[in-house]
């Protein structure tokens, strides 16, 4: 374990994208419960690129709160982007990642915590036990998107576990060492294989602002996780080939056989569903490889999938009102994969 993280127990990592409204309640909450754990602690707040207040307000809570971290990413990179950044830029010997928008209760961080040193766990996850604040849309998609993750890649996937964990160094250094661009830490962190526990919590409401995961970034989120941890997809498009060669064959035969009885009276409806069908089976191959290649490409080329623009504990104190005008202080400059 470094010097850094045996001097800090605990790194609570916080993404945000437009947090200006959840900012203040999110405060009033995470930081009695992590100072009742009587434990060295930073929280490291990621900004998102946030095109809101949301930089301000950070550093406005950092004056009076000096475990308050920031680290603001140089544009919008996305969730799990900045949940790495946060990762990467962490100093505890363990590490828990929450969202800002309130719907994990921070208060559960002390009780993953205990569980992880009372055990020797590596992992601990947060295993929504109600979901009732859910729309039954959210519910239903949700419960089939792990149904499918724990067939596709093991029963080693929690079901109904978000990015709300605690993991040890030993578990963090281990994600950082992965050569991964695309990352679902949902998926991630169960493959490790690390000795882990849960603990169970009643899922609330967004405490306030509006979503930033619609259905769009729910799509591309199963996508990711089924492309990067299954190659099930292409066996998927092998057998609609099979299957298109075996339906092609017995219309071939059911052909051969009206035309020896005399009944050869020409139908297009035949024709054109046949057409319909194999065009079909060919497009879904034909995109189900280009999305494999497309990630081969992304991997080849080895871009960073965020900049950190400013860390604050690489940078003096700014002047109070300088992120609010929109000159944030120069600090450390980093990337990562």
């Amino acid at each position: 374990m470094s010097e850094a993280s045996s001097t800090t127990t605990l790194s609570v990592v916080v993404p945000m994208y437009n947090e200006e409204e959840a900012l203040p309640a999110l405060v009033e909450r995470l930081r009695p419960a992590l100072d009742g754990t009587g434990v060295s602690y930073e929280v490291v707040a990621v900004d998102d690129g946030s095109a809101d207040r949301t930089a301000a307000l950070l550093e406005e809570f950092r004056e009076t709160w000096p475990e308050l971290r920031i680290v603001k990413l140089r544009g919008n990179s996305g969730h799990q982007a900045a949940l790495t950044a946060g990762l990467h830029s962490s100093k505890g010997a363990y590490v828990a990642s929450i969202d800002a928008d309130l719907q994990d209760p921070p208060e559960k961080i002390p009780e993953m915590l205990d569980l992880a040193v009372a055990e020797g766990l590596d992992i601990v996850y947060g295993v929504r036990s109600d979901r009732s604040t859910d729309t039954g849309f959210k519910r239903r998609t949700a419960g089939l998107y792990y149904w499918l993750m724990r067939r596709i890649v093991g029963k080693q996937v929690p079901s109904q576990a978000g990015d709300f964990r605690l993991l040890s160094r030993e578990a963090v250094e281990a994600l950082k060492a992965l050569p991964d661009q695309h990352q679902v830490y949902r998926l991630l962190v169960p493959w490790l294989g690390f000795p882990s526990g849960e603990v169970t919590y009643h899922r609330d409401e967004r405490v306030a602002g509006e979503t930033k995961y619609p259905l769009s970034k729910m799509i591309r989120l199963a996508v990711d996780s089924i492309t990067n941890f299954s190659a099930a997809p292409l066996r998927l498009a092998t057998w609609l080939g099979v299957f298109s060669f075996f339906s092609c064959f017995v219309l071939m035969a059911v052909t051969f056989v009206i035309w020896l009885i005399g009944h050869t009276v020409p139908g297009w409806t035949s024709l054109f569903v046949a057409m319909l069908f194999l065009g079909g089976v060919q497009l879904i191959c034909v995109g189900l490889l280009g999305e494999y290649i497309g990630r081969i490409y992304t991997a080849v080329q080895r871009r960073p999938t965020f900049f950190i623009g400013y860390d604050s504990d690489a940078a003096p104190t700014p002047a109070k009102g300088a992120a609010a005008k929109g000159s944030a202080p120069k600090g450390r400059e980093n990337a990562g994969v």
